[in-house]
């Protein structure tokens, strides 16, 4: 046997286990920085909070929790969380549907400005539209003023924006477009070689569009209702806005024992609360989801 070949590496040292070893570790090494950011930004914030929460006076324990759970404010401040939520999501799916239909199937002459619109009040902050409420119909708006110029009534007739329905029609107002901008895209989506069979073989439109056009938008109208309830769940500007005075929700009394009367262990508990519902309707929201499109796949 030749030097030059005794100088050679044997095949099995050429084709050593190094490589292969960092090529596991780059998916562990990509995956760090994002689990770092989650952490720092979502795990850590709630972590601190639900800490906070047990505070007391005398140390650590559940007394706060205790008292704020048994109080009859939390649990009317629960209850009209949740119903104007509700109440929210229906009208803004009601109104949404209504008009991603209109502008999808009925051709009118200023369908895209309208379009745009709808657009531009996404870009907007909430407390915008609470302001435009105030100024139609405040006690001194311009709809109280009309009724009295016409009718000579002294006190307002128009009086509601105190009221969980003046904060409703107000998320109405502001949430409507998270529910039409997903339906467009959906219904811009359909075959219109469906609608027109459907159409040639004697179907009414109010037929076509129940069951033809909304079972195939109901992956939309689930995800633009489901985070128009998540938005609305968690809505504080225009409640502070349009019903200060009159309506006290999870968020608005959050703020109310954090930031006025500084009970942090107090206002921490709301916050987990607040944090422990929002996440249930997310999972329950994925859940349905799941199984609607694990159907329809089959």
């Amino acid at each position: 046997m030749s030097a030059p070949a005794l100088l050679e590496p044997p095949v099995e040292a050429v084709d050593s286990p190094l490589p292969a070893a960092r090529r596991n570790w780059r998916p562990v090494l990509w995956t760090v920085p994002p689990v770092l950011i989650v952490l720092i930004i979502a795990v850590y914030p709630i972590g601190r909070v639900l800490a906070e929460s047990t505070v007391t006076p005398t140390g650590r324990g559940t007394s706060t929790w205790t008292e704020v759970l048994a109080s009859e404010a939390f649990r009317q401040a629960l209850w009209r969380t949740v119903s104007i939520a509700v109440a929210s999501t229906t009208g803004c799916l009601m109104l949404g549907t209504f008009l991603a239909v209109v502008l999808a199937f009925v051709p009118f002459r200023g369908s895209a400005v309208v379009g745009r619109l709808i657009d531009t009040v996404l870009t907007l902050p909430s407390f915008l539209v609470t302001l435009a409420f105030t100024f139609l119909y405040g006690t001194a708006g311009a709809v109280n003023a009309l009724i009295s110029e016409i009718t000579g009534r002294q006190t307002p007739l128009v009086n509601f924006l105190t009221t969980p329905w003046g904060v409703i029609a107000a998320e109405i107002t502001f949430f409507t477009p998270f529910v039409v901008r997903p339906l467009l895209a959906a219904f811009a989506q359909l075959p219109r070689e469906q609608l027109d069979v459907a159409a040639s073989l004697g179907a009414s439109p109010w037929r076509v569009l129940r069951q033809v056009v909304l079972p195939e938008a109901w992956p939309a109208m689930a995800a633009g209702g489901s985070l128009v309830l998540l938005l609305t769940l968690n809505e504080f500007g225009i409640v502070l806005f349009t019903g200060a005075k009159g309506v006290l929700t999870l968020p608005a009394m959050i703020y109310t024992r954090g930031i006025v009367t500084f009970d942090l262990p107090g206002a921490a508990v709301l916050a987990t609360v607040q944090v422990a519902l929002s996440l249930t309707l997310y999972a329950a929201y994925r859940m349905v989801f799941a199984r609607f499109t694990s159907r329809k796949g089959r």
